[in-house]
C-alpha cells in the first residue's frame, strides 16, 4: 500500500516533441488515481501540466493547482482542473505546493521544472523536509542531468550520501513504489517546519 495522500508533480507547460511525454503524464495521472493519491501541481491547463491534471480529474481523482496570479493568462487556457489556489509569487507557489505534498515527482519540462526539482532536492539535503523526490525519466530525458549529478559527486560538490535523495525510474508504477520505500540519507535533521517556508 502506498503511503501518500498527495504528490506534487513538476512538469512542463509544453507537451514536448515526443508523444511519449504526454503518454507518461497520462499514465502517471492514472496511477495516482489508482492509489487514491491526490495531485498537487502548478495549476496550468496547458502542456504536460494540463495533461496530468485532466487525466486525474477525468478518472475521479483530486487535483489542487497552485499558480501565481501573473501566470494565469499564460498557463490557463480554458478549463480549470480541481481546486485552484492563487498566490502572489513563484516562491509562494513552490512553498505552498511543498507544504501540501507528501512527495515530489519531476517529469520532463524546462527551466521552471528544474528550478522546482532542485529546490525540493536542496530542501531534502538541508533537512527542511524528509519527503521523497522522484524523477520520471521518460525517454531518458533526465539522463544527462543524472550524469551531471555523478560528475558533481566525483568533483566533490555533492556528498555521496546525497545521491540517494533522488528516486529514479522510467515508469510511473516503479517510481511510486521506489518513493514509498524511500528513507532519507542518514545524518539529516529536519530543522524547519514546511509551514514556515
Amino acid at each position: 500500500m502506498l503511503l501518500f495522500k498527495n504528490i506534487c508533480v513538476f512538469c512542463g507547460a509544453s507537451l514536448g516533441r515526443q508523444p511519449r511525454y504526454q503518454e507518461s503524464a497520462q499514465a502517471l495521472g492514472a496511477e495516482l488515481v489508482r492509489h487514491n493519491i491526490g495531485l498537487v501541481y502548478g495549476g496550468g491547463s496547458v502542456g504536460l501540466m494540463g495533461t496530468i491534471a485532466r487525466t486525474v480529474i477525468e478518472a475521479g481523482g483530486h487535483v489542487t493547482g497552485v499558480i501565481p496570479g501573473a501566470l494565469k493568462t499564460k498557463e490557463i487556457t480554458g478549463e480549470i482542473y480541481g481546486d485552484l489556489i492563487t498566490v502572489n509569487t513563484m516562491h509562494e507557489r513552490k512553498a505552498t505546493m511543498a507544504r501540501l505534498a507528501d512527495g515530489f515527482i519531476a517529469m520532463p519540462g524546462g527551466f521552471g521544472t528544474l528550478d522546482e526539482l532542485f529546490e525540493a532536492i536542496t530542501w531534502g539535503q538541508l533537512g527542511i523536509h524528509a519527503k521523497p523526490v522522484g524523477i520520471l525519466n521518460v525517454n531518458d530525458y533526465f539522463t544527462p542531468l543524472l550524469q551531471w549529478v555523478e560528475h558533481a559527486l566525483g568533483e566533490g560538490f555533492v556528498r555521496p550520501q546525497h545521491r540517494n535523495l533522488l528516486v529514479v525510474a522510467d515508469e510511473s508504477a516503479a517510481l511510486l513504489d521506489g518513493m514509498n520505500t524511500y528513507e532519507p540519507p542518514p545524518g539529516l535533521v529536519q530543522w524547519l517546519d514546511m509551514s514556515e517556508t
